[in-house]
């Protein structure tokens, strides 16, 4: 195995930028085509993207899981791969996606069981309210068979990220995206499928992608059979990062029921501006992903000094990547909401929240690369502890408290800010400390 050149050279530099870029690529496709989709819904009206955000924001659960997967397959992977044990190395990314079939077919029974009364609670009452929880019911009944699939794609790039292939996922995820951005307004506007066109044609794209992992996977020449010891271990690490993953789902849940008491505008607006944050926030997260190859490689092999070395120089990295789209969203700001939905109302409440979104995220880049630094180290605890931390002392007292006073979209993005800044003060103590570079091939 080639070793990498030490992270305070220049091909330390270089190195994370070609693990980054790929990463980039991949975690932008799939945001990129949930804008599409958002603004071929939109231009439907306000009733179906408010019920395209209600039932998005419960398959974001199928994306929680599908993280905690890949950050978690990555992490072990990567340990594995530092310390010249590929086969076994890919042998996790196996147990992996055993794990994904798993958690998919209980979410499919879960949604088929529950998305009726989950929408309505979610819609709120009145005659708008039922109006969105019947169409999210719709689309939520179908695109959740797509989870199966999703969750597959997550512990793809998980493994393969583990053994620093990043350009591969990235082949897999666009030509799954690109088809889906293209037959999604086609069976939207021209087949006449409306809303449930949309849910279609993400089941297609995570069917693509999942099917085409599971090829890679295949051609490693490993076995594919399960091997329940390693699911359990893994089992074991992924707690923790669900309750982590846990505590950002309540938030955004609570968030999207509380702008929907607000109204279908506000709803509307808060679903173009989130959907916004998740692609930037994903997008940030390619530094993430090469940090958790290159610092699960280093403590792997042992060289903790280098790991530190290269987990400072990724927090630097993650501040200039946000400031840089901080830049690009402000001059985007005029004409951005525009696009997604005509209609003036739902522009006047997204005009509300798009000075948080800007202002958030240099604060964000620097969150999101240091996250990936501690969960490539397998100090999961304290992102667990941390991020449960945030939700509870920064994010739903001020989500609540917006319910409450009748604060608006501006009150929801507040508490979005508290959120981030109280974990960026928790990372900055963490990285300073030093106690969670811990050597060795498995932690």
């Amino acid at each position: 195995m080639t070793t990498p050149a030490p992270a305070h050279s220049p091909a330390g530099l270089r190195r994370i930028t070609a693990l980054a870029i790929p990463a980039l690529v991949v975690l932008a496709a799939e945001p990129l085509y949930i804008l599409v989709d958002t603004a071929v819904v939109g231009h439907l009206g306000r009733i179906p993207l408010a019920a395209l955000a209600l039932g998005g924001g419960v398959m974001s659960v199928a994306g929680w899981i599908g993280v905690v997967l890949a950050y978690g397959t990555t992490g072990r992977v990567a340990r594995r791969f530092g310390a010249g044990q590929r086969a076994e190395a890919v042998a996790e990314g196996v147990q992996g996606s055993w794990l994904a079939v798993l958690g998919g077919a209980v979410m499919i029974a879960v949604v088929q069981l529950f998305a009726g009364p989950l929408t309505r609670a979610l819609a709120g009452g009145g005659a708008e309210g039922a109006e969105i929880a019947a169409a999210a019911e719709s689309w939520l009944r179908i695109a959740v068979f797509g989870a199966p699939f999703l969750l597959l794609a997550m512990a793809g790039q998980g493994w393969m990220r583990g053994v620093q292939d990043t350009r591969r996922p990235m082949y897999i995820v666009l030509a799954a995206s690109i088809g889906s951005a293209i037959l999604a307004p086609i069976l939207v506007y021209p087949v006449g499928l409306g809303l449930i066109g949309s849910a279609i044609a993400n089941v297609v794209a995570q069917a693509v992608s999942g099917t085409l992992f599971i090829r890679a996977l295949a051609v490693e020449g490993v076995s594919l059979r399960p091997r329940w010891n390693v699911v359990r271990r893994q089992l074991s690490l992924s707690r923790d990062l669900v309750i982590r993953g846990g505590a950002f789902q309540l938030c955004f849940i609570s968030a999207a029921a509380v702008a929907a008491r607000f109204g279908a505008a506000a709803l509307a607006a808060h679903q173009i501006g989130l959907q916004l944050w998740f692609f930037a926030a994903l997008a940030l997260d390619a530094v993430a992903i090469a940090a958790q190859a290159l610092i699960g490689a280093e403590l792997g092999g042992g060289d903790i000094a280098r790991a530190k070395d290269t987990a400072r120089r990724i927090g630097w990295i993650g501040l200039g990547y946000g400031v840089f789209f901080a830049v690009l969203v402000g001059i985007g700001a005029p004409f951005l909401p525009g696009l997604f939905s005509p209609d003036p109302e739902v522009a006047d409440q997204a005009a509300v929240l798009w000075p948080w979104f800007i202002g958030l995220l240099p604060v964000a880049g620097v969150v999101f690369a240091l996250d990936g630094v501690f969960i490539g180290a397998g100090d999961v605890a304290f992102m667990r502890n941390m991020t449960v931390l945030a939700a509870l002392v920064g994010f739903l007292p001020l989500i609540w408290l917006t319910y409450a006073f009748d604060a608006g979209l501006g009150g929801i993005w507040a508490g979005l800010s508290a959120f981030i800044v109280v974990r960026l003060l928790a990372l900055l103590w963490r990285l300073r400390s030093g106690t969670w570079a811990i050597a060795g091939a498995e932690r």
